[in-house]
């Protein structure tokens, strides 16, 4: 899974999010909406950490998160006649 799908699938992940990274707020969690950069520089400002240690921690999380979102099937659209 890439940056992009995180993106489009934000409702479904942003739960791992704030049980992975705590001190992250729901406002810091809205603002990034799925947006890796955004993401790196939340966690820079709440943990202390240099930029690579924050990039390696987001990479890690989408690498372990890939498997448990990628199970989980759409939600059906309705279709209005």
């Amino acid at each position: 899974m890439n940056w992009d799908q995180i993106e489009g699938q934000w409702h479904q992940v942003k739960g791992t999010l704030k049980s992975k990274w705590g001190k992250l707020t729901d406002d810091d969690v809205k603002n990034v909406a799925g947006k890796r950069e955004l993401l790196v520089g939340k966690l820079q400002t709440r943990y202390g950490i240099v930029k690579d240690e924050a990039e390696k921690q987001a990479d890690e999380w989408i690498a372990k998160l890939t498997p448990t979102v990628a199970a989980k099937p759409a939600k059906p659209s309705k279709v209005l006649s």
